[in-house]
């Protein structure tokens, strides 16, 4: 009887043994809670378009961006799905796995109905919080919001607006606060927005002396190792390397250089290295959001020689900053994710030179000709301001005050400003000054691709379309009445003797962006299915083992997964 039971139980041993087998590459992937992988980082290149990677990639060299094309799962057509393409909402999209509609940011700055009539509020700015350990030549007398008891107080920066958690939010909480999770960028609202809620901290610059800083909502005083970082003379390297010595504007001189991407990688090392990511026995994640394309882009256009540079010299600094991963962490024991916030419109005078209907609309003179049509309408004979300052495309904030002391309620209001917005717009065309010669192509005419109001957006009252999905996916409220004007492709606000380019529309060129992965879990290879950075956060949770975001809408990205994941990586 002993050995029949014996038998039995050997039997029973390699049954479990052959199931633990077969389940074990499933089990193996949630493995966040034992440090598989040690550390995730992903690097969001500001206003970096998708196509960049195709353009440039027989001059990438080495481990750069060819690390995700070459040894990657690199997504060639990744687009974001909404309209609203500016830098806070698609960081805050990149974190959350969720759009405007879930996640709460339409746009950098906006008025906020419940904080201020004066002003436009930004989307991290936080009274409630401070800035800590600026230089003391940063630090003014006084700013407007601040306490009165606070004669040295500079407003702070938290995720106070966004509304959904992050994939740095899930890793905590699935870890009891054990994971590390942590935010970098140049801009307060690329550091903070995709770090999530609850990060133990996200980092930025202060703009005149290039300093990095951080604000009361994560720490009193930055840490040792960042302030051993900010005095160690790397700002004055940056600004010897950007050819601006002693500036005092680092941000618009230093930050619009090459130098700016190799400065932020610097300090990304040092946070590593001080906050000795990767050996907490967890999953630790850094967002690094790399501000100089942008700043330089916004100059220049994505077709200029100082871009095209940038993006050369960008390749170098992350082959370098990979190769350091590599030799300090492994980049076995790391998953790497590479993507950007929006893309960007050539600069309108040089596409229409190619005969794209491509143009700008003085958006001052459209507001100047709607406030004389509504005072015609509310308020003969005088001069309203019927349009909160702006604008700022492509939103247009009414003056609720204005049009609720006119006897006009939110429909009334917006379904005027909407009705008189298409002929006002199109009636900025220039108009040449005498007859053109023949076989002269005429300067291209603003186009209007569509006027919405606020009640409309909110209602789910858009086309049954994919338009229509891009512009359910932009709606948030702050306690204001607006109207979303989306003009015509290749058109943007600004002058005719204005340069450069810009972003926010739902035209693909501002949706297309970057999206790759490197690490244990993928298969390498280039794929054209059609994604979205919202996909970013939603696989990387999936892998975790740990839950999806709140508001998260993307989906796995199961066709570049090996099928099994060795040692949870």
């Amino acid at each position: 009887m002993r050995s029949l039971t014996r038998r039995l139980s050997a039997l029973l041993s390699v049954c479990a043994a052959v199931l633990l087998t077969a389940f074990s590459p499933a089990l193996a992937v949630a493995q966040v809670y034992a440090g598989h992988p040690k550390l995730i980082v992903i690097v969001v290149i500001d206003q970096f378009r998708g196509d960049y990677l195709n353009r440039y990639r027989s001059e990438f060299k080495d481990r750069g961006f060819r690390l995700f094309m070459d040894e990657g799962a690199w997504f060639t057509d990744c687009y974001y799905d909404y309209a609203n393409t500016k830098t806070a909402p698609g960081h805050a999209t990149i974190g959350t796995g969720a759009y405007t509609d879930g996640h709460g940011i339409e746009a950098n700055e906006f008025w906020d109905a419940s904080r201020s009539s004066e002003r436009k509020v930004s989307s991290v700015e936080d009274e409630r919080y401070q800035l800590v350990d600026l230089p003391p030549s940063s630090i003014p007398v006084s700013q407007p919001g601040a306490p009165a008891d606070a004669a040295k107080f500079l407003i702070g920066s938290s995720p106070r607006n966004l509304r959904a958690t992050t994939l740095g939010d899930e890793l905590r909480l699935a870890t009891q606060g054990r994971a590390k999770v942590f935010g970098i960028s140049l801009k307060d609202r690329a550091a903070i927005l995709p770090a999530g809620q609850s990060a133990n901290a996200a980092f930025w610059i202060d703009n005149g002396s290039g300093q990095f800083t951080t604000s009361t909502y994560y720490m009193e005083h930055l840490p040792e190792w960042a302030r051993t970082f900010n005095a160690s003379g790397r700002v004055a390297q940056a600004a010897r390397e950007a050819q601006v010595e002693g500036t005092t504007q680092f941000y618009e001189l230093v930050g619009r250089m090459p130098a700016a991407n190799s400065y932020e990688l610097d300090f990304a090392k040092a946070l590593i290295t001080g906050e000795k990511l990767g050996q907490n026995g967890v999953t630790d994640l850094v967002v690094v959001s790399l501000s100089a394309n942008d700043i330089l882009g916004h100059q220049f256009g994505p077709d200029s020689d100082f871009q095209h540079q940038m993006v050369l010299s960008l390749d170098h600094d992350l082959d370098g900053f990979f190769g350091w991963l590599d030799k300090t962490v492994g980049l076995k024991n790391v998953w790497l994710s590479l993507s950007a916030d929006h893309g960007i419109a050539p600069v309108p005078a040089e596409a229409a030179q190619l005969g794209i209907h491509s143009g700008v609309v003085d958006m001052q003179a459209v507001y100047a000709s709607l406030n004389t049509e509504l005072n015609a309408r509310y308020s003969p004979g005088k001069k309203v301001n019927y349009l909160m300052p702006g604008p700022d495309l492509p939103y247009l904030v009414l003056n609720k005050d204005a049009f609720q002391k006119a006897g006009a309620d939110e429909k009334a209001a917006e379904d005027a400003v909407a009705a008189m917005l298409p002929a006002t717009v199109t009636g900025q065309a220039p108009q040449p000054d005498q007859p053109l010669p023949l076989q002269h192509r005429l300067p291209p005419a603003p186009q209007v691709a569509g006027v919405y109001t606020r009640l409309q957006l909110a209602y789910g009252q858009v086309p049954p379309s994919e338009w229509g999905r891009l512009l359910a996916h932009s709606y948030s409220e702050h306690g204001n009445w607006y109207v979303m004007l989306v003009l015509g492709g290749y058109q943007m606000e600004g002058t005719l003797t204005q340069a450069g380019t810009t972003h926010f529309s739902p035209w693909s060129y501002d949706r297309h962006v970057p999206l790759a992965f490197y690490g244990a879990p993928f298969v390498p290879g280039e794929y054209h299915e059609r994604v979205a950075p919202v996909d970013l956060a939603v696989t990387f949770a999936s892998l975790a083992g740990v839950n999806q975001p709140s508001a998260a809408v993307g989906r796995v990205l199961i066709e570049a997964l090996r099928p099994t994941h060795p040692n949870g990586q």
